[in-house]
Formats: C-alpha cells, sequence, structure tokens
C-alpha cells in the first residue's frame, strides 16, 4: 500500500515481526557471524545479501536508508557520515579525473569549495551555472566529457528556487543524470524526482534530523536513470575487476547506482554514521512533517514582519508573495519551502554584526533547520573561504543574514527579532 508521506515517517523502512521491538534496533557492531566461509565469501563476491562489515552494510543504517528512499520515491539509499560526504560520492561515483560536471552556482560553501577546490585536485573540472539557466545557457555548459548535473533544490544560504525539469531536461538531452540536493524542503515540501532529477541527496544533519544532535548525509537513488544509453559510465557499465569482473548494471538493473556506491565507494573510502547516529535520525524523520509545517508557519510570519519592519533592504523567502522565488516555488514547492530566511540588513556588515549579537531566543551558530531558532552570517562563516568574486555568483553579500526559525513560539520569535533589529540600527 502506497501510504501517505506522514505514515511512511513513522512506518517505512522497518517492519517488526511477532514479539520484536516496536522501535529500530541499534545493531552496535562492526562484523557479523556466519557458519560457513562458503557464505562470508558470496557476500564478499556481491553475490549474496547480506552482512559482513559495518562499513558496507548494517542492519540499523540500511533501514533508515530504505525509509528515506521510500519519502523520497527512490529505489534505493545509502546513509554517509555527512552531507558533504553525500555531495561527494554522489558525484564521484560516476565522475572521475578527466570528466567534467556542470554546477549551480547558488550552493552552499563548503560545497562550492569542495567542487571548485578539492575535486579539481582529483581531475574533475567544472562550470559554475546559475540555476535559472535557460536551456540556451545551460546547452552551452555541456563538454564532451560532461558526466552529471548538479543543484541544489532550495539554495543555501540565497533560497534560489532551482527550475528543476529545465536543468532535467537539458542533463537528458546530453546523457546525464540530475543530482539534485533537496535538504532545506525535504521531501515533504519538494519531490525532485517527480520533475526529472535522478539522484537526491540529503544533508541529514538538517530537517531529518531536526536535533542538531547528529551529522550526517544520504543519497538516494531514483532507479529512472538508463546508464546504458551511451558510453559515459563506464564504472557501471563495464566489469568491475575489484569485484570479480561483475557489471553493475547486468546484475542490479535499477540499484546498479546506488550498489556501486555502497560495495565501491563505501568500501574504499568508508564515510559511514555510526549505528546509533542513524537511529537518533530514524527518531527526528518520526516528526519530520509535524515539524516541517511549523518551520514554514513560523517562517511565513517572520519573513513577513522583516519585510515591513524597514530595517531591511530586501527579503527573501520563496514561500512568501513576492518574493524572489515565489513564482517557481509554486510550481515545485506549492505546500511551502523550508523554515530558512535570508534578509540583506540596512547598515551592512556592522549592522548585520550588531543584530546577531543582540538576539536573546535566537542562537548564532554554524547550524540551520532544527528546532531551535539560529542565526548566521554567511559572509564571513560558512562561505569566508570564498573571494569576493565567488560570494558574488553565491548570491552572498556582506550585509546578508540568513535566519533559521525554529519551532518556538512566533510571536516570541518575532519579538525577539524586532528587538534586536531595532538595536542593530543604534
Amino acid at each position: 500500500m502506497d501510504y501517505k508521506i506522514n505514515t511512511k515517517c513513522i512506518l517505512s523502512g522497518y517492519a517488526p515481526n511477532n514479539g520484536e521491538p516496536r522501535q529500530l534496533p541499534i545493531y552496535q557492531s562492526t562484523t557479523y557471524k556466519y557458519d560457513s566461509s562458503d557464505e562470508m565469501g558470496k557476500l564478499f563476491d556481491l553475490e549474496a545479501s547480506g552482512y559482513f562489515y559495518t562499513r558496507l552494510q548494517n542492519p540499523t543504517n540500511d533501514a533508515v536508508a530504505a525509509k528515506i528512499a521510500a519519502l523520497e520515491g527512490g529505489v534505493g539509499a545509502m546513509l554517509t557520515s555527512s552531507g558533504q560526504a553525500a555531495s561527494f560520492y554522489s558525484v564521484f561515483n560516476i565522475a572521475s579525473a578527466g570528466d567534467h560536471v556542470i554546477s549551480s552556482a547558488k550552493i552552499y560553501g563548503g560545497t562550492f569549495n569542495l567542487f571548485n577546490v578539492t575535486m579539481r585536485k582529483l581531475g574533475i573540472d567544472f562550470t559554475f551555472v546559475s540555476p535559472q539557466a535557460t536551456k540556451e545557457e545551460l546547452d552551452a555548459a555541456f563538454k564532451p566529457n560532461t558526466k552529471a548535473v548538479f543543484a541544489e533544490s532550495l539554495s543555501n544560504p540565497a533560497l534560489e528556487v532551482l527550475d528543476i525539469s529545465t536543468f532535467a531536461d537539458a542533463a537528458h538531452a546530453h546523457g546525464v543524470p540530475l543530482i539534485v540536493d533537496n535538504t532545506f524542503p525535504t521531501p515533504v515540501n519538494c519531490r525532485p524526482f517527480e520533475f526529472g532529477a535522478d539522484i537526491v541527496i540529503h544533508s541529514t544533519t538538517k530537517y531529518m534530523d531536526g536535533h542538531a544532535t547528529s551529522v550526517g548525509g544520504v543519497i538516494v537513488d531514483s532507479g529512472n536513470f538508463d546508464w546504458t544509453q551511451n558510453d559515459k559510465f563506464p564504472g557501471l557499465t563495464t566489469p568491475d575487476d575489484s569485484y570479480h569482473g561483475i557489471t553493475y548494471t547486468e546484475r542490479f538493473g535499477k540499484l546498479a547506482y546506488i550498489t556501486k556506491a555502497t560495495a565501491q565507494l563505501m568500501r574504499d573510502l568508508g564515510s559511514i554514521p555510526s549505528p546509533f547516529n542513524a537511529f537518533l535520525l530514524n527518531l527526528g524523520l518520526e516528526t519530520l512533517p509535524l515539524r516541517v509545517e511549523r518551520h514554514c508557519y513560523n517562517a511565513s510570519k517572520v519573513a513577513e514582519y522583516i519585510k515591513n519592519s524597514g530595517y531591511a533592504v530586501e527579503v527573501t523567502y520563496p514561500g512568501m508573495e513576492g518574493s524572489k522565488g515565489y513564482e517557481l516555488a509554486q510550481k515545485y514547492m506549492p505546500n511551502g519551502t523550508s523554515g530558512v530566511i535570508s534578509f540583506r540588513i540596512k547598515g551592512g556588515r556592522a549592522a548585520a554584526t550588531k543584530f546577531m549579537d543582540s538576539l536573546r531566543i535566537a542562537e548564532i551558530a554554524t547550524h540551520v533547520a532544527d528546532a531551535r531558532t539560529c542565526c548566521l552570517h554567511p559572509a564571513s562563516t560558512t562561505h569566508r573561504q570564498l573571494t569576493s568574486e565567488e560570494l558574488i555568483a553565491c548570491g552572498i553579500s556582506d550585509d546578508l543574514i540568513r535566519l533559521s526559525v525554529g519551532i518556538e513560539h512566533v510571536d516570541d520569535i518575532i519579538a525577539d527579532v524586532a528587538q534586536a533589529l531595532e538595536a542593530s540600527q543604534k
């Protein structure tokens, strides 16, 4: 039965049998015992499913990954130790030295640096484009060695709404997949697969965890992309010598991409979450729809207040009518965007500092998207490694403040923001 997403957040991934624990158990074990060498050998050769080493698979982690796959409508998923690891693996699974990737320029600063600096050192080239690029502009960015297109459904922190269908159509016209980071809207508010995306990733550290307890990430495979349509993906369509010559597309079909990510990349690079962190993530997922609804309600009220306060040069909240990205948000996220607001404060960087230092409820933190309201000045924190030109390309200005609205009572949040805005201008 295809349950609603609220029900999937509770039931998907783990179904206890008679007399078993109702809550997902924590399998806090490095390894698993077998009665014969042949049984274990079949696992190492990918001839049988099962567990032998937690770096590759763990029952707790797999149950949570399966739940997230169900939420996004994918065929399979893999948990990672961080959202940054998910970003890296999602691309590195299909691109290697000598290849090229197109990415939206409006992405999280850590991801921009990963692509623009670290992965270039691995020999992978990147071209950055606007998330509102036209078909013609996107077509011009492709090269014969392009292997993927990457973007955020709702960018961090500029809150640019991605035109998913346009990016998906362009990617598919050139025979490559679209990878979408759906962290901010979550599958509650945005369904990238329904608009043509092929791979979805999340920093589960954010709304999915919801309580700032556990760093983590996830990659979800739609199972819809045909990796055999061209010769761009030999890692999936030709024999893997490290597994006795198996070919992932032949052996695993729609699960080829996510199986390779688990069996090959996680085996060799090992960025796994602990089973306990996966357990905490599962607890967060159970209340995800309730929290997202309240985050969006509170953020819409706070955004309207800041807009009308007279202290802001510009307020960006795509869920608010008149805000940048509102029309696209109505198409891709009609039930809400997220709890995050970006606004440019009058008085520039000095006023931004005064505003944040004057907050009483909201906390200055590098985090975003958890139960507590928190605030950040991206230009001096998450994006401070970027040059002035790169900051502009990412939509970051010196007067930009990112406010992650929590689930405290909205009247208290607004009162706190109001006194801090007033203090910022003194």
